[in-house]
């Protein structure tokens, strides 16, 4: 087990539990007490859970999103496929607006190299970009929210309605046919809905374990969608019904 999936495996746990012992920990994943401890540590330090003497509980609540940190180290092979995916449909001239979250972040990064103009959503982004030299960089108003560092609010949406982009390109916390696109936040899918009402194009990026979550607040129905880029993982009852909405679907 990698020490990505030992801590994602950790947060599951312990959230699920409520609290659980190092040595509890220990026997779940197959590695040390020393192992378990510094990964409490480090767990700790991102706000996901609260150490105590001999373990920790969790600070997450069912329907929280995950830190953007341990976020970025699950899946990285999964999410450069599909961020490459997803810089192949865009050609060299085009105008984007990029959403926030890790995917999109590897979406920038398969972006960098291209010649572009790019309004990235979150500062994550934006500072990948940044010194990229033949990106037209645009950054939107607006508060980035702590930690994920996405923007949000009226500023934001006042950015977004004064351009028009070719492509958008969002992540979601869940994406199904029946429910369409999801977010955790109220204020992310407000903005997820000015990114794509600015766009004549609409392309979702997610891994294939979100298609089968709904999160609380709505952005859109899968008809919004032009494509869906995802892994091969990806449920075929699911693709068929996105198909089936007009959705083209690409799988990594």
């Amino acid at each position: 087990m990698s020490s990505a999936q030992r801590l994602k495996r950790i947060t599951e746990a312990v959230r699920e539990a409520g609290s659980l012992g190092v040595a509890e920990l220990a026997a779940l994943t197959g590695a040390s007490e020393m192992t378990i401890r510094r990964d409490l540590e480090a767990l700790a330090d991102e706000g996901v859970l609260e150490r105590y003497r001999g373990g920790a509980r969790s600070l997450l609540l069912r329907g929280d999103e995950p830190p953007f940190a341990l976020r970025a180290q699950d899946g990285a092979d999964v999410k450069r496929r599909i961020a490459t995916a997803a810089a192949d449909l865009i050609a060299d001239g085009e105008s984007v607006v990029l959403d926030s979250g890790t995917t999109c972040l590897e979406v920038a990064r398969a972006l960098a190299h291209r010649r572009l103009t790019v309004v990235p959503l979150s500062l994550h982004a934006a500072n990948e970009l940044a010194t990229a030299p033949e990106i037209t960089l645009l950054v939107p108003g607006g508060r980035p929210r702590a930690q994920e560092l996405a923007f949000t609010g009226p500023l934001t949406h006042a950015s977004l309605a004064a351009l028009r982009f070719d492509t958008a390109i969002l992540g979601c916390c869940g994406l199904t046919a029946a429910d369409g696109l999801t977010a955790y936040d109220l204020d992310d899918a407000a903005t997820k809905r000015a990114a794509m009402a600015s766009a004549r194009r609409v392309i979702a990026v997610t891994d294939s374990a979100k298609l089968t979550r709904t999160s609380l607040a709505f952005v859109a129905p899968p008809t919004a969608l032009h494509a869906l880029i995802t892994d091969a993982a990806a449920p075929d009852t699911e693709v068929t019904a996105f198909e089936s909405a007009g959705v083209t679907v690409r799988t990594t």
